[in-house]
């Protein structure tokens, strides 16, 4: 549903996107992560024809974004990253208006307007007046808009800015419900949007594509190897001992600190596989009558993976890249 081909885009000196390639299948969720600058909304301007490109191709829904603006608005939704609806119209009737815009007519009408209110949590405030709400309730109005005439294709730019965390969860609740039935892009510098509401990863910095996966396939990618977090009853330095003669494991270092006490131990395992060591590690602790408190793999949280994958990008340019410091074990109990 949506093809990006080598697509570059300059302001003059300014090299906004740098030869950026990537697909979103039918029904699929993407989010375009990267920091502030990063060239995520001259993307997004870019599909939904606001932008011609420099050089390369931008195609969504079969329609070129470059030369079939009009035909292109037609099939997509879109919230941009500031939204300025009419402030002296009523919510009610700025999506009576919006309807009208997109020729949608008859039973219909009432039909989506009313379903928009309710998904974006707007009847409450149907009547008043645009200008008199709060930037939440205004994110809302635009991502309703957005949804009124059930685009093929959603493309939605900074969607949670300015809610309160109730909002947060709904408008993340709503997006997921899109998936399978709206193919949605979704462009964010907050890292968690991307984990709770996309299927898949696409990762820039400074106007290139850094990496693109899932989040779990780019965790495993840049780790290379797995970890596990082991808690077990027993005497700590026999335990120690115990896990590190477990085939398999690389190495373990204690997770509990330096100050623990009592008769639980902590420690993460490191090694080459995943599920097949957790299991000899449960038979290891269980064959010496120790009593297993937790085993689980442990993962790089979704913040040290952007920041790992930035900063290795850049050591592969020779330059800076995003500000970054080294890392450590950051999910830890």
């Amino acid at each position: 549903m949506i093809e990006i081909e080598h697509l570059t885009k300059h302001f003059g000196s300014t090299r906004a996107v740098q030869d950026v390639s990537f697909t979103v299948r039918r029904g699929e969720a993407i989010g375009l992560l990267g920091p502030n600058g990063s060239g995520k909304t001259t993307i997004m301007r870019v599909l939904t024809g606001f932008f011609p490109p420099t050089s390369g191709r931008a195609r969504v829904a079969g329609y070129d974004a470059a030369e079939q603006s009009l035909a292109l608005r037609r099939t997509i939704g879109y919230l941009p990253e500031s939204v300025v609806p009419y402030p002296d119209m009523r919510v009610r009737r700025f999506l009576q208006f919006c309807a009208d815009v997109r020729r949608i007519t008859g039973p219909r009408r009432a039909q989506r307007i009313d379903a928009v209110m309710h998904d974006c949590g707007l009847r409450e405030v149907a009547d008043r007046l645009i200008g008199t709400l709060s930037k939440g309730y205004r994110q809302r109005v635009g991502l309703a808009q957005a949804l009124l005439h059930e685009p093929a294709v959603l493309i939605l730019d900074e969607p949670t800015v300015g809610l309160d965390p109730r909002q947060i969860i709904e408008i993340r609740t709503l997006i997921r419900g899109l998936r399978g039935r709206t193919t949605v892009l979704l462009s964010t510098h907050i890292l968690p949007e991307v984990s709770m509401t996309c299927e898949r990863v696409v990762i820039i910095d400074r106007g290139r594509i850094v990496a693109e996966d899932t989040a779990e396939a780019l965790t495993r990618r840049v780790e290379g190897e797995n970890r596990t977090f082991v808690r077990v009853d027993g005497p700590r330095e026999a335990v120690g001992a115990a896990l590190a003669t477990v085939p398999g494991v690389d190495a373990i270092e204690r997770a509990d600190g330096a100050a623990a006490s009592g008769d639980t131990c902590s420690f993460i395992v490191h090694s080459g596989t995943g599920e097949t060591v957790r299991k000899a590690i449960a038979a290891a602790v269980v064959a010496r009558g120790w009593g297993l408190v937790e085993v689980r793999p442990l993962a790089l949280s979704l913040e040290d993976l952007f920041v790992r994958l930035v900063t290795s990008e850049a050591a592969a340019r020779g330059g800076a890249g995003f500000a970054a410091r080294p890392l450590e074990p950051s999910d830890r109990p």
